[in-house]
């Protein structure tokens, strides 16, 4: 239920909540309906400390975020990573110089950068806040997660994982700036890779109107919310099915930065700004957004990165 003039009200095949009948289970179907997760790392010492870098680390079924407060010359190194990984610099300065394979580049902040697996090397040139996120491939930082113990079973309504295709000419270090102006019909900065979509939302300086919320669900994969300034209230609703065991009382969870929500679905759900200045949310979504993927434009580096053969 998007307001007229929010850019996914154009988006096709968009529901706001599905039939009950959809999510009825039975002995033989999907169980009932997964928790959302809420990870408060201001609530709770870091989950790493090593290197001139505190890391926290929360995930959802398919991707793990991993929140560094980070000291010049702090260095973060990947071993043996399964897959690609994406680096969020989130304001600008001076960045960080990476090290992967045979390629070394220095990226400025105020950017966003795929980094190739294998083995890969982060230096950071100043004090800096920065966001990496994984797939849950790898056990190593998954493992990490303050929240890991929920997903000690696979969350319903998930499918398994699947990787979209190779990118064009290669794996590498591949850098965006985060300098996009905003444009008409596209909604936030969209990038994607092999292994996830991320959606840096502007800052919202005020909080939001509370009579133009946006609830709308997804019926099969999850939202990473990462609260990056500020503070948002979530509110999130389960289905009614035939079966009462499987009903679940609303959420209205206020999370100030920084912090971690995960949304299953099919909940249905929508998030408003609270502080009175600078609100920001980062977006995540593993295996990418085949929807968002659709609308033109949307995506930033779709060059690079193109589609599944077979996408609907």
């Amino acid at each position: 239920m998007y307001e007229v003039d929010d850019p996914r009200s154009g988006m096709s095949g968009k529901s706001t909540a599905a039939p009950a009948s959809a999510y009825t289970a039975t002995p033989e179907a999907k169980p009932g309906f997964a928790a959302a997760e809420y990870v408060r790392f201001y609530q709770r010492p870091a989950d790493e400390d090593t290197n001139g870098a505190r890391t926290w680390f929360g995930r959802g079924q398919n991707f793990v975020v991993a929140y560094s407060r980070a000291e010049r010359g702090a260095v973060l190194s990947r071993s043996g990573q399964l897959d690609e990984y994406m680096l969020v610099l989130p304001y600008p300065g001076k960045g960080v110089r990476i090290t992967a394979g045979t390629e070394t580049r220095d990226v400025d902040g105020y950017s966003l950068v795929v980094v190739p697996p294998g083995d890969s090397r982060i230096e950071v040139l100043e004090d800096a806040q920065l966001l990496r996120v994984f797939s849950t491939r790898n056990a190593d930082v998954a493992a990490r997660a303050s929240n890991a113990a929920a997903y000690a079973q696979a969350h319903p309504h998930i499918p398994s994982f699947q990787p979209w295709p190779e990118p064009v000419g290669g794996y590498r270090i591949r850098a965006y700036s985060l300098d996009v102006p905003p444009q008409p019909g596209r909604f936030g900065r969209i990038f994607r890779c092999t292994t996830m979509m991320i959606n840096m939302l502007p800052f919202e300086p005020t909080p939001r109107d509370t009579t133009k919320l946006s609830p709308h669900h997804h019926d099969d994969f999850e939202q990473g919310s990462f609260c990056l300034e500020g503070a948002f209230m979530h509110h999130i609703r389960w289905p009614w099915t035939a079966n009462q065991s499987h009903w679940r009382n609303d959420d209205h969870e206020h999370c100030a930065a920084p912090s971690l929500a995960v949304i299953p679905p099919p909940a249905i759900h929508t998030s408003a700004a609270t502080e009175p200045a600078r609100n920001q949310l980062i977006d995540i979504f593993s295996p990418p957004r085949m929807d968002f993927s659709k609308m033109d434009g949307w995506v930033l580096n779709a060059a690079d990165y193109p589609m599944p053969a077979a996408a609907p």
